[in-house]
């Protein structure tokens, strides 16, 4: 078993050294070795009219490739062209380039990996008798998905299309929206085996070239089998990989990704997924949508207040109960205490293992209602969580103010659907922390994750940069967003030159 992987590692190795040979014979049975036991790459060997003597053969997938282009394209005006042995043999491919071929994407290449890579990816090769060189021409016909909307994005007011799995429709999406001829597009391929396609996207004079070099170092270390989905690439070059706390942004809108490039991030596209990486980014991002720019500026800021106050109940609210009556009961009202002392009545357990039984029977819910059926997702995650407290109350397993908190906790994590798997670690830290040390142990948390979130950088950006700025521009779309009239630059830290995005001059009337 060892000598065959070592087989084919070595075989591996020798095809990206191989080149094309002048014998056709030669190069068809080199892809024929390089793909034994492969029934869907096809050999169709032709002659043209003018010269039985020049012979042809074009590979191509079977399932990946459309076959009428490759009749009427490529077949059909080679057979009927004249070419014949009056051109030479130096001059056939450029013959054929230039007076032949009737597709518009089509190259030349000689370096046997580059071309197997092309194959794979559902064009075809043409390969020419007397020639060291093939032709790759672009005959892809692979299913697409429709564009629609993102489930897990939905707006009101804004675009309602969204990413698909094709890294071709993607960055066309993007293009649509942002007509400059500094917008520029970098492909790249990753993965030793699925040879997956990716775009780095950004735009010329706004983004920082020391942040895209970077990127483009991070990117060149990748040595890895396979990139099935974008998550891969994220974990492999994200900064602070063990922090709960993103530093790569994710999205499956082409709007949000065509106004983080106009402020200066760069975008990584990757084929086969339709979730876009964003970067730098910053902690502030979990709190704005792109929904806050269509609407007005108040009600986007009342919204994002909400999401903040959101983050503090989801992480705080069970910490703060379980110190206070476990050990500063003196702080909370007398009819208030003596209401949660009779609750609490024949409940066996202290209040710190009711908080957790109760708060991973809430993610057990969540998580079960995610991976149910849409239309009765939702419903059975509801009514479990009813029929669930109820019961544990009546059976004196929990008591009924520890409802309440996990409750609102629950539902307040629903203000940042992307930020619940720091929610979760946050919480169970200040609650493990106030169980043993009260409200002490609670301040000890908060100094340790602010330490945590301003130690943290993204692509050698601060990562609470917003909030930590002093500057009136930095702050003016954090917690509240500003009216567009006078939020006129970009980030300084993340824009590299052009960092004016507005200057239109406000009215007399405002």
């Amino acid at each position: 078993m060892f000598k065959i992987i070592k087989d084919k590692v070595f075989r591996k190795e020798q095809n990206k050294k191989l080149k094309l040979t002048k014998s056709l014979d030669e190069n068809i049975n080199l892809f024929k070795s390089i793909h034994d036991n492969d029934e869907t790459i096809i050999y169709r060997r032709f002659e043209s009219k003018a010269s039985s003597s020049i012979k042809f053969c074009i590979l191509f997938d079977v399932n990946l490739s459309k076959i009428d282009e490759i009749n009427d394209g490529i077949i059909k005006p080679i057979i009927s062209s004249k070419l014949g042995t009056n051109i030479p043999r130096k001059k056939r491919i450029d013959y054929i380039l230039t007076k032949v071929i009737l597709s518009c994407d089509c190259r030349r290449a000689s370096d046997i990996d580059e071309i197997d890579g092309f194959l794979l990816y559902g064009n075809t090769i043409l390969l020419i008798d007397g020639v060291d060189e093939a032709i790759l021409i672009n005959t892809r016909n692979w299913k697409q998905r429709a564009i629609t909307e993102p489930m897990s994005e939905r707006v009101i007011r804004g675009p309602k299309d969204g990413f698909t799995e094709s890294i071709d429709v993607n960055y066309t999406l993007i293009r649509r929206r942002i007509r400059s001829p500094d917008l520029k597009f970098r492909f790249r391929e990753i993965g030793k085996e699925s040879k997956t396609r990716i775009c780095i996207c950004y735009i010329e004079g706004i983004a920082s070239e020391k942040i895209i070099k970077e990127l483009d170092k991070r990117i060149k270390k990748i040595n890895i089998d396979g990139i099935i989905e974008s998550a891969y690439i994220e974990e492999l070059i994200k900064d602070s990989p063990l922090s709960p706390f993103e530093t790569i942004g994710n999205t499956e809108r082409p709007d949000i990704v065509a106004a983080r490039l106009l402020e200066g991030r760069i975008a990584l596209i990757v084929d086969g997924t339709p979730n876009v990486l964003t970067l730098p980014y910053l902690f502030m991002e979990y709190f704005q949508s792109n929904e806050d720019y269509y609407q007005h500026f108040i009600y986007a800021s009342i919204n994002r207040i909400i999401k903040v106050l959101g983050f503090f109940i989801s992480t705080s609210i069970p910490a703060i109960y379980v110190a206070l009556t476990t050990f500063h009961q003196e702080m909370i009202p007398t009819p208030l205490l003596l209401s949660i002392s009779a609750a609490r009545e024949g409940v066996p357990f202290p209040t710190i293992v009711e908080a957790l039984l109760m708060l991973f029977a809430f993610e057990i819910i969540r998580e079960g209602g995610v991976r149910l059926p849409a239309p009765i997702g939702s419903s059975i995650s509801f009514i479990g969580a009813i029929i669930l407290g109820s019961a544990a109350v009546e059976a004196k397993f929990v008591s009924a103010p520890i409802v309440i908190v996990v409750a609102v906790t629950g539902f307040s994590n629903f203000l940042l659907p992307k930020m619940l798997g720091p929610i979760l670690v946050v919480r169970t830290i200040f609650l493990l922390l106030s169980a043993f040390l009260g409200l002490y142990g609670y301040i000890f948390g908060i100094i340790g994750l602010l330490i945590h979130l301003m130690s943290m950088r993204s692509f050698g950006v601060p990562y609470m940069s917003n909030l930590d700025s002093l500057s009136e521009q930095e702050i003016k779309d954090t917690a509240i967003r500003a009216p567009w009239w006078i939020m006129n630059y970009r980030s300084k830290l993340i824009a590299a030159k052009d960092i004016i995005r507005n200057n239109t001059p406000r009215s007399k009337k405002r």
